[in-house]
């Protein structure tokens, strides 16, 4: 088992990798609006009182704020978290008022707003395609290398050999594509779909639940089929095919994000699984640890989770925002202030809300409440 890393190691690796995504995020917003004549008044990396910064000769405050969980660009006229113009934006020249954001048309509000997270993506795809041409496309053939003793597989049935075309009614093209589905699913039941030399045939089987031990310690519970693989095939990957291979497992990992929140809606899952900042720091320390190749794949992946959760249509997100500009495009004006207004202090309760419950999760994952619990007792 390895080390758990310090403290220090811990929250150096955090900033590592919760820095440049933030600031890769909103450079996407400052960019798209300095394209579309927007003049930024602030560029932030971080919340809070500031500890660094300086002003460019475009009038832009530059800052690094002692808070490192998020950070903002602040365009000119954005006088309320909605972006709704004010007695204050109406009072401006002319000629600044065209600078403003609020004055340009919503096509280009919306692009300036999806920005960020399209950069977040763009810059996971990168990553995945520096790996896939470094180390090729691996995909392992849909079909049983073995059926483990005492697992679903081997009692429903299925013999090495046997191709899995299908689970759950969702067809499977590599050994890869069963293991995403597999993970998520602990203790459900799923039809599985296969062929046999040439008869097609199904049966239904339950997912195992089998409890992992990465090598921190750390315990997973993960679904398990118990289908052991057959040899993968590597792929040579060349630089025109890598930014697919790199689109296509992007689609997948945000597949199963999509999958695990609905999951964890419908109650199929429980929401203590939900981490945040601590976890991400914990994640980040242990990747740090493990060497570049693992750390630059988290940062991949964070990257990722940024850019989907800021699209979500939830108001105070950048999904929020597009929301209403979705609206006010069909219906060819802005949606009432006070429907905006009322929209975005749930949509801020709510994020606040989240926030509270990640942290909850954190400080219990680390033992806090057991530990409050014992002291008590």
């Amino acid at each position: 088992m390895i080390q758990t890393p310090g403290v220090l190691i811990t929250a150096l690796a955090f900033v590592l990798v919760i820095g440049p995504l933030v600031f890769v995020h909103e450079m996407g917003h400052y960019l798209a609006g300095r394209w579309f004549g927007v003049h930024a008044e602030a560029f932030s990396i971080g919340f809070g009182r500031e500890i660094a910064g300086w002003t460019d000769r475009r009038g832009t405050r530059w800052k690094l704020a002692w808070l490192p969980l998020g950070g903002y660009v602040r365009f000119a006229g954005d006088m309320n978290p909605a972006s709704q113009p004010g007695p204050e934006w109406l009072a401006l020249p002319a000629e600044e008022r065209a600078r403003t954001f609020q004055a340009k048309p919503v096509w280009q509000r919306a692009i300036v707003v999806a920005a960020g997270p399209i950069v977040n993506f763009v810059l996971a795809v990168l990553i995945l395609a520096g790996f896939a041409l470094a180390y090729g496309d691996a995909r392992t053939p849909a079909v049983v290398g073995e059926a483990l003793p005492g697992t679903a597989a081997a009692a429903a049935g299925l013999r090495a050999g046997d191709r899995v075309t299908a689970l759950g009614g969702r067809e499977m093209d590599t050994f890869e594509d069963m293991v995403r589905y597999v993970k998520i699913r602990a203790g459900e039941r799923v039809r599985v779909d296969y062929v046999r030399g040439d008869r097609a045939a199904a049966v239904d089987a339950t997912i195992g639940t089998q409890l992992q031990r990465d090598r921190f310690g750390n315990e997973y519970r993960v679904g398990l089929l118990g289908i052991a693989p057959t040899t993968p095939v590597i792929t040579e990957v060349g630089v025109f095919e890598a930014p697919v291979v790199a689109v296509r497992r992007t689609g997948q990992i945000v597949g199963m994000m999509v999958e695990t929140i609905g999951q964890i809606v419908t109650g199929r899952r429980s929401v203590k699984e939900l981490g945040g900042p601590l976890s991400i720091a914990k994640a980040s320390g242990e990747q740090f640890a493990l060497g570049p190749e693992e750390f630059v794949f988290l940062i991949a992946l964070v990257s990722i989770n940024l850019g989907f959760i800021n699209l979500l249509p939830v108001p105070m997100l950048d999904g929020g925002h597009l929301l209403f500009y979705a609206i006010e495009a069909v219906r060819r004006k802005p949606a009432p202030p006070q429907l905006v207004e009322w929209a975005f202090r749930g949509g801020l309760a709510a994020v606040l809300a989240l926030m509270l419950l990640v942290t909850f999760n954190d400080l219990g994952n680390r033992g806090l409440w057991q530990h409050l619990a014992g002291l008590i007792g």
